[in-house]
Protein backbone atom coordinates (compact mmCIF):
# COMPACT_ATOMS: atom_id res chain seq x y z
CA UNK A 1 0.00 0.00 0.00
CA UNK A 2 1.43 3.74 -0.97
CA UNK A 3 0.50 6.14 1.07
CA UNK A 4 1.38 9.67 -0.37
CA UNK A 5 -0.41 12.34 -0.67
CA UNK A 6 -2.76 13.28 -3.55
CA UNK A 7 -2.08 15.50 -6.68
CA UNK A 8 -4.54 17.92 -5.50
CA UNK A 9 -2.50 18.05 -1.86
CA UNK A 10 0.65 18.22 -3.40
CA UNK A 11 0.07 21.01 -5.83
CA UNK A 12 -1.63 23.04 -2.82
CA UNK A 13 1.48 22.35 -0.78
CA UNK A 14 3.85 23.78 -4.18
CA UNK A 15 1.14 26.69 -4.53
CA UNK A 16 1.72 27.40 -0.55
CA UNK A 17 5.56 27.35 -0.95
CA UNK A 18 5.77 29.37 -3.31
CA UNK A 19 3.50 32.04 -2.27
CA UNK A 20 4.40 32.43 1.10
CA UNK A 21 7.49 32.53 0.04
CA UNK A 22 6.97 35.61 -1.35
CA UNK A 23 5.17 37.17 1.13
CA UNK A 24 6.93 36.09 3.86
CA UNK A 25 10.43 37.04 3.62
CA UNK A 26 13.58 37.29 6.09
CA UNK A 27 13.39 41.00 6.18
CA UNK A 28 9.70 41.36 6.22
CA UNK A 29 10.18 38.76 8.90
CA UNK A 30 12.79 40.78 11.55
CA UNK A 31 10.77 43.89 10.70
CA UNK A 32 7.37 42.16 12.20
CA UNK A 33 9.80 40.35 15.09
CA UNK A 34 11.16 43.83 16.62
CA UNK A 35 7.58 45.10 16.88
CA UNK A 36 5.33 44.67 20.58
CA UNK A 37 3.01 42.18 18.74
CA UNK A 38 4.29 40.53 15.71
CA UNK A 39 2.01 40.50 13.00
CA UNK A 40 2.37 40.76 8.97
CA UNK A 41 -0.31 42.30 7.63
CA UNK A 42 1.28 41.32 3.94
CA UNK A 43 1.41 37.91 4.93
CA UNK A 44 -1.53 37.55 6.81
CA UNK A 45 -3.23 38.50 3.22
CA UNK A 46 -1.58 35.62 1.68
CA UNK A 47 -2.85 33.42 4.21
CA UNK A 48 -6.30 34.17 3.61
CA UNK A 49 -6.12 34.69 -0.26
CA UNK A 50 -4.52 31.03 -0.19
CA UNK A 51 -7.83 29.96 1.73
CA UNK A 52 -5.92 28.39 4.61
CA UNK A 53 -8.18 30.13 7.28
CA UNK A 54 -11.29 27.88 5.89
CA UNK A 55 -9.82 24.57 5.42
CA UNK A 56 -11.04 23.14 8.42
CA UNK A 57 -14.11 25.24 8.57
CA UNK A 58 -17.28 23.37 6.97
CA UNK A 59 -18.68 23.67 3.23
CA UNK A 60 -22.01 25.17 4.35
CA UNK A 61 -20.60 27.84 6.04
CA UNK A 62 -18.24 29.01 3.30
CA UNK A 63 -15.18 26.93 4.39
CA UNK A 64 -13.37 24.28 2.72
CA UNK A 65 -14.64 21.05 4.59
CA UNK A 66 -11.14 19.62 4.32
CA UNK A 67 -8.65 17.66 6.64
CA UNK A 68 -6.35 17.97 9.73
CA UNK A 69 -3.43 16.61 6.92
CA UNK A 70 -4.81 19.64 4.64
CA UNK A 71 -4.22 21.93 6.96
CA UNK A 72 -0.94 19.99 8.61
CA UNK A 73 0.73 20.98 4.85
CA UNK A 74 -0.35 24.50 5.53
CA UNK A 75 1.12 24.44 8.62
CA UNK A 76 4.61 23.11 7.52
CA UNK A 77 5.26 25.30 4.78
CA UNK A 78 4.27 28.64 7.61
CA UNK A 79 7.04 26.67 9.42
CA UNK A 80 9.48 27.25 6.18
CA UNK A 81 9.04 30.36 6.18
CA UNK A 82 8.25 31.25 10.18
CA UNK A 83 5.62 33.53 8.85
CA UNK A 84 4.48 35.83 11.51
CA UNK A 85 0.70 35.23 11.42
CA UNK A 86 -2.13 33.89 13.64
CA UNK A 87 -2.58 30.21 12.96
CA UNK A 88 -2.27 27.45 15.34
CA UNK A 89 -5.04 29.50 17.82
CA UNK A 90 -7.37 30.88 15.27
CA UNK A 91 -7.23 28.87 11.81
CA UNK A 92 -6.77 25.18 13.37
CA UNK A 93 -8.26 25.26 17.36
CA UNK A 94 -10.67 27.76 17.44
CA UNK A 95 -12.74 26.28 13.94
CA UNK A 96 -12.08 22.14 15.64
CA UNK A 97 -13.58 24.02 18.74
CA UNK A 98 -16.74 25.20 17.03
CA UNK A 99 -16.98 22.11 15.02
CA UNK A 100 -16.77 19.84 18.22
CA UNK A 101 -18.58 21.55 20.74
CA UNK A 102 -20.60 24.63 19.54
CA UNK A 103 -24.34 24.57 18.27
CA UNK A 104 -25.40 25.04 14.65
CA UNK A 105 -26.13 28.57 15.50
CA UNK A 106 -23.17 29.38 16.73
CA UNK A 107 -21.52 27.75 13.77
CA UNK A 108 -23.15 29.80 11.56
CA UNK A 109 -22.38 32.75 13.55
CA UNK A 110 -18.65 32.43 13.69
CA UNK A 111 -17.23 30.19 11.11
CA UNK A 112 -18.10 32.89 7.93
CA UNK A 113 -16.18 35.17 9.26
CA UNK A 114 -13.44 32.84 10.75
CA UNK A 115 -12.99 31.39 6.89
CA UNK A 116 -12.36 34.58 5.13
CA UNK A 117 -10.04 35.67 7.75
CA UNK A 118 -12.20 38.44 8.95
CA UNK A 119 -12.08 37.53 12.51
CA UNK A 120 -8.80 35.77 14.05
CA UNK A 121 -9.69 34.00 17.46
CA UNK A 122 -7.30 33.92 20.27
CA UNK A 123 -7.24 30.48 22.13
CA UNK A 124 -6.20 30.50 25.83
CA UNK A 125 -6.15 26.70 26.27
CA UNK A 126 -2.58 26.33 27.85
CA UNK A 127 -3.77 25.81 31.51
CA UNK A 128 -6.12 23.04 30.03
CA UNK A 129 -3.70 21.17 27.91
CA UNK A 130 -0.31 21.92 29.09
CA UNK A 131 -0.88 21.89 32.69
CA UNK A 132 -1.35 24.47 35.37
CA UNK A 133 0.59 27.91 36.22
CA UNK A 134 1.21 29.34 39.33
CA UNK A 135 -1.58 32.42 39.13
CA UNK A 136 -3.59 31.47 36.10
CA UNK A 137 -6.39 30.04 35.58
CA UNK A 138 -10.18 30.84 34.54
CA UNK A 139 -13.79 30.34 36.85
CA UNK A 140 -17.03 31.43 35.93
CA UNK A 141 -18.91 32.84 38.96
CA UNK A 142 -22.58 34.64 38.22
CA UNK A 143 -22.54 33.69 34.63
CA UNK A 144 -18.93 35.74 33.78
CA UNK A 145 -15.63 34.96 33.97
CA UNK A 146 -13.02 35.44 36.47
CA UNK A 147 -8.98 35.25 36.42
CA UNK A 148 -6.27 35.04 34.04
CA UNK A 149 -4.84 32.86 31.41
CA UNK A 150 -0.99 32.63 29.95
CA UNK A 151 0.59 32.08 27.04
CA UNK A 152 -3.08 32.60 24.80
CA UNK A 153 -2.37 31.63 20.96
CA UNK A 154 -2.65 34.56 18.27
CA UNK A 155 -4.39 36.75 20.73
CA UNK A 156 -2.51 39.70 20.05
CA UNK A 157 -4.65 41.44 17.24
CA UNK A 158 -7.86 38.55 18.59
CA UNK A 159 -11.28 39.44 17.81
CA UNK A 160 -12.37 36.74 19.87
CA UNK A 161 -11.04 34.36 22.45
CA UNK A 162 -11.78 30.84 23.06
CA UNK A 163 -11.03 29.95 26.56
CA UNK A 164 -11.22 27.44 28.85
CA UNK A 165 -12.25 27.62 32.24
CA UNK A 166 -11.00 25.24 35.43
CA UNK A 167 -13.64 23.19 35.65
CA UNK A 168 -12.67 22.05 31.46
CA UNK A 169 -15.86 23.73 29.81
CA UNK A 170 -15.07 25.89 26.75
CA UNK A 171 -16.73 29.74 26.30
CA UNK A 172 -16.47 32.30 23.72
CA UNK A 173 -15.10 35.93 24.51
CA UNK A 174 -16.09 38.82 22.75
CA UNK A 175 -12.10 40.73 22.58
CA UNK A 176 -13.66 44.10 22.79
CA UNK A 177 -16.02 43.18 25.43
CA UNK A 178 -16.16 44.58 29.36
CA UNK A 179 -13.50 43.20 31.65
CA UNK A 180 -11.27 41.78 28.91
CA UNK A 181 -7.57 42.93 29.25
CA UNK A 182 -4.94 41.68 27.13
CA UNK A 183 -0.98 41.70 27.88
CA UNK A 184 1.86 41.40 26.13
CA UNK A 185 4.09 38.30 27.26
CA UNK A 186 7.89 37.89 26.51
CA UNK A 187 8.49 35.03 25.15
CA UNK A 188 11.31 32.81 23.09
CA UNK A 189 9.60 33.18 19.80
CA UNK A 190 9.06 36.66 17.96
CA UNK A 191 7.40 35.53 15.17
CA UNK A 192 4.66 34.05 17.31
CA UNK A 193 3.64 36.94 20.32
CA UNK A 194 1.75 35.20 23.14
CA UNK A 195 -0.52 37.50 25.35
CA UNK A 196 -1.76 36.95 28.67
CA UNK A 197 -5.78 37.44 29.11
CA UNK A 198 -7.07 39.01 31.84
CA UNK A 199 -10.92 38.54 32.38
CA UNK A 200 -12.81 40.50 35.05
CA UNK A 201 -16.36 39.89 35.40
CA UNK A 202 -16.15 39.31 31.21
CA UNK A 203 -19.32 38.34 29.40
CA UNK A 204 -18.71 34.71 27.52
CA UNK A 205 -20.50 32.63 25.52
CA UNK A 206 -20.79 28.87 26.46
CA UNK A 207 -19.89 26.41 23.73
CA UNK A 208 -22.39 23.78 25.52
CA UNK A 209 -20.91 20.57 24.11
CA UNK A 210 -17.24 20.83 25.09
CA UNK A 211 -15.94 18.06 27.89
CA UNK A 212 -12.65 16.75 28.32
CA UNK A 213 -12.98 14.37 25.00
CA UNK A 214 -13.32 17.52 23.19
CA UNK A 215 -10.16 19.34 25.06
CA UNK A 216 -8.21 16.09 24.30
CA UNK A 217 -9.46 16.32 20.93
CA UNK A 218 -7.82 19.89 20.22
CA UNK A 219 -4.86 18.73 22.09
CA UNK A 220 -3.97 15.67 19.61
CA UNK A 221 -4.50 18.50 16.83
CA UNK A 222 -2.15 21.17 18.45
CA UNK A 223 0.01 18.72 18.97
CA UNK A 224 0.37 17.65 15.01
CA UNK A 225 0.03 21.32 13.70
CA UNK A 226 3.29 21.94 15.95
CA UNK A 227 5.22 18.78 14.74
CA UNK A 228 4.67 19.68 11.52
CA UNK A 229 5.93 23.45 11.87
CA UNK A 230 8.82 21.67 13.24
CA UNK A 231 9.17 19.65 10.12
CA UNK A 232 9.50 23.00 7.99
CA UNK A 233 11.38 25.11 10.30
CA UNK A 234 13.87 21.73 10.42
CA UNK A 235 14.21 21.42 6.73
CA UNK A 236 14.35 25.31 6.41
CA UNK A 237 17.53 25.30 8.82
CA UNK A 238 18.46 22.01 6.51
CA UNK A 239 18.55 23.94 3.45
CA UNK A 240 19.90 27.22 5.00
CA UNK A 241 23.27 25.19 6.05
CA UNK A 242 23.82 23.24 2.97
CA UNK A 243 23.64 26.07 1.15
CA UNK A 244 26.38 28.40 3.36
CA UNK A 245 28.43 24.61 3.37
CA UNK A 246 29.19 25.59 -0.47
CA UNK A 247 29.62 29.33 -0.19
CA UNK A 248 31.73 30.07 3.06
CA UNK A 249 35.08 29.06 2.26
CA UNK A 250 38.14 27.88 5.07
CA UNK A 251 41.77 27.12 4.40
CA UNK A 252 41.06 28.21 0.37
CA UNK A 253 38.51 25.42 0.28
CA UNK A 254 34.33 25.59 0.88
CA UNK A 255 33.22 23.85 4.40
CA UNK A 256 31.14 21.56 3.04
CA UNK A 257 33.92 19.72 1.14
CA UNK A 258 35.16 18.90 4.99
CA UNK A 259 33.66 15.25 5.93
CA UNK A 260 32.56 16.61 8.97
CA UNK A 261 30.39 19.29 7.66
CA UNK A 262 28.98 16.87 5.24
CA UNK A 263 28.23 14.47 8.25
CA UNK A 264 26.65 17.05 10.02
CA UNK A 265 24.30 17.91 7.15
CA UNK A 266 23.96 14.54 6.31
CA UNK A 267 23.31 13.73 9.97
CA UNK A 268 20.22 16.74 9.90
CA UNK A 269 19.04 15.36 6.88
CA UNK A 270 18.44 11.54 7.85
CA UNK A 271 16.78 12.78 11.00
CA UNK A 272 14.14 14.86 10.03
CA UNK A 273 13.84 13.06 6.70
CA UNK A 274 12.26 10.01 8.26
CA UNK A 275 9.78 11.78 10.22
CA UNK A 276 7.67 13.34 7.70
CA UNK A 277 6.04 9.97 7.35
CA UNK A 278 4.72 10.44 11.17
CA UNK A 279 3.28 13.78 10.99
CA UNK A 280 1.68 12.72 8.00
CA UNK A 281 -0.02 9.62 9.50
CA UNK A 282 -0.92 11.53 12.75
CA UNK A 283 -2.70 14.06 10.70
CA UNK A 284 -3.97 11.50 8.69
CA UNK A 285 -5.09 9.59 11.50
CA UNK A 286 -6.93 12.35 13.23
CA UNK A 287 -9.87 12.26 10.89
CA UNK A 288 -9.96 8.87 9.76
CA UNK A 289 -8.32 6.30 12.19
CA UNK A 290 -10.34 7.67 16.16
CA UNK A 291 -8.66 4.51 17.41
CA UNK A 292 -4.78 5.24 16.81
CA UNK A 293 -5.30 8.93 16.55
CA UNK A 294 -4.21 10.56 20.12
CA UNK A 295 -1.04 8.09 20.70
CA UNK A 296 -0.14 9.20 16.99
CA UNK A 297 -0.36 12.54 18.11
CA UNK A 298 1.81 12.41 20.81
CA UNK A 299 4.91 10.33 19.07
CA UNK A 300 4.93 13.06 16.05
CA UNK A 301 5.09 15.89 19.00
CA UNK A 302 7.78 14.28 20.99
CA UNK A 303 9.48 12.94 18.31
CA UNK A 304 9.37 16.12 15.95
CA UNK A 305 10.70 18.21 19.27
CA UNK A 306 13.95 15.68 19.75
CA UNK A 307 14.65 15.64 16.03
CA UNK A 308 13.80 19.56 15.76
CA UNK A 309 16.13 20.18 18.76
CA UNK A 310 18.90 18.43 17.01
CA UNK A 311 18.69 20.10 13.38
CA UNK A 312 18.33 23.60 15.27
CA UNK A 313 21.68 23.09 16.97
CA UNK A 314 23.38 21.22 14.26
CA UNK A 315 22.71 24.13 12.13
CA UNK A 316 23.45 26.60 13.86
CA UNK A 317 27.10 25.17 14.44
CA UNK A 318 27.22 24.69 10.84
CA UNK A 319 26.99 28.37 10.53
CA UNK A 320 29.95 29.17 13.38
CA UNK A 321 29.84 32.61 14.80
CA UNK A 322 27.28 33.69 11.90
CA UNK A 323 24.42 31.50 12.67
CA UNK A 324 24.17 33.82 16.40
CA UNK A 325 23.68 36.81 14.50
CA UNK A 326 20.65 38.96 13.23
CA UNK A 327 22.23 39.31 9.45
CA UNK A 328 21.40 35.61 8.50
CA UNK A 329 18.32 35.58 11.14
CA UNK A 330 18.69 31.42 11.68
CA UNK A 331 17.69 32.22 15.45
CA UNK A 332 14.17 32.71 13.92
CA UNK A 333 13.86 29.23 13.07
CA UNK A 334 15.96 28.05 16.25
CA UNK A 335 13.42 29.96 18.43
CA UNK A 336 10.48 28.78 16.05
CA UNK A 337 11.70 25.34 16.52
CA UNK A 338 12.58 26.27 20.58
CA UNK A 339 8.71 26.87 20.96
CA UNK A 340 7.19 24.54 19.40
CA UNK A 341 9.01 22.04 21.43
CA UNK A 342 7.69 23.20 24.76
CA UNK A 343 4.49 24.39 23.55
CA UNK A 344 1.38 22.03 24.99
CA UNK A 345 4.02 19.76 26.65
CA UNK A 346 7.68 18.96 26.76
CA UNK A 347 9.05 15.92 24.70
CA UNK A 348 9.27 14.33 28.06
CA UNK A 349 5.64 15.27 29.25
CA UNK A 350 4.29 13.81 25.96
CA UNK A 351 6.05 10.60 26.29
CA UNK A 352 4.75 10.22 29.85
CA UNK A 353 0.98 10.60 28.53
CA UNK A 354 2.03 8.19 25.03
CA UNK A 355 3.35 5.64 27.54
CA UNK A 356 -0.44 5.78 29.70
CA UNK A 357 -2.31 5.47 26.55
CA UNK A 358 -0.45 2.04 26.13
CA UNK A 359 -0.96 1.26 30.31
CA UNK A 360 2.52 1.33 30.55
CA UNK A 361 2.50 3.46 33.24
Amino acid sequence: MEFALSPDQTLMQDSLRSALARASTLDAVRQVASKRFAWDATAWRTVCELGIPAILVPEEHGGLGLSLLDMALASEELGRVVAPVPFLGSCVIAPLALLYAGTPEQQARWFPAIANGESVVGVALAEAIGGAFDGAGLEVRDGKLYGSALFVLDGALANHYLVATRDRSLFWVDADGEGVEREALPALDSTRPFVKLHLAGAKAELLPNGNEGVLNRLRDAAWVMLAADVLGAGWAMIDKSVAYAHERRQFGRQIGSFQAVKHMCSEMAAEMEITRGLVWYAAYAFNNLPDESALCAAHAKSILGDAGNFVARTATEIHGGMGITDELGLHFWFKRIGTDRQLFGSPQQVRRHAAQLQSLI
